[in-house]
Order: structure tokens, then C-alpha cells, then sequence
């Protein structure tokens, strides 16, 4: 038997799909810190009304990983799950600011020139 020619359809595509679809799209870490673990918030997300479009008429939630459950066993065993462990960690991390984030992206005032209001003026002439 010979050699198969390889199949030169698929384009690398498949992953670029799977990165971009939001058909499972979970709120990020920095929404559940700052809203969702609020206490009043929590409660509010805890205790929903029925709602029919939602999977387990919205009784079963799980607030750290912002996620309907069919069934009350599905979220508890959720709870035991490595999945929901290791987002818990997650979230007891502090949030990146803005500034933080413009650092990291080259925007921070480091290695440059200080303002000019942050300069003491000199008193020799």
C-alpha cells in the first residue's frame, strides 16, 4: 500500500473558530470580582426568578463560574469538580487595574522624562 496523500482542506480554521464562537461564552474574572461576588449582588444571583429561557429555569447557578445547571445534583457535583476549584483560586487573585495593564503594554511612565510639575526647581542660577 502507498503513501496517503495528506489532506490540505483544513486551513488550521477549526482552532481560529473555536477562539472566536461565544456560543459558550462565560463572563470574565474581573466582572465576577467586581459585580457578581458583591453580596448583595450574589444574593440577587442566588435567588432568581423562574425564568423558562434558561436552563434549570435559572435555580441552579453557580456564581464563581457564572453557570445555569440543569439539576440541583449537576451544580453540586460542579461544585466538587476541579473545573469550579481551580476558578475559585482564580477569583482570590486581585484583579488587574488599568494601570497594570498599560504597564505591561509599554504605556507606563518608566524610562521617561518626569513631568514637568514633578521636577524640584533648582535654586542655583
Amino acid at each position: 500500500m502507498g503513501r496517503l496523500r495528506r489532506s490540505r482542506t483544513h486551513h488550521a480554521q477549526r482552532d481560529v473558530h473555536r477562539a472566536s464562537r461565544t456560543r459558550a461564552r462565560t463572563r470574565d474574572l474581573d466582572q465576577i470580582q467586581l459585580i457578581d461576588l458583591d453580596p448583595k449582588n450574589r444574593a440577587a444571583l442566588e435567588a432568581q426568578a423562574l425564568d423558562f429561557e434558561k436552563p434549570g429555569l435559572a435555580q441552579h447557578y453557580c456564581v464563581e463560574c457564572a453557570k445555569y445547571y440543569e439539576t440541583d445534583v449537576a451544580l453540586r457535583s460542579h461544585w466538587r469538580s476541579k473545573v469550579h476549584k481551580r476558578r475559585c483560586k482564580e477569583l482570590k487573585e486581585p484583579a488587574y487595574t488599568i494601570e497594570e495593564a498599560e504597564r505591561a503594554a509599554g504605556l507606563g511612565r518608566e524610562g521617561k522624562r518626569p513631568l514637568s510639575s514633578e521636577v524640584p526647581m533648582s535654586t542655583t542660577v
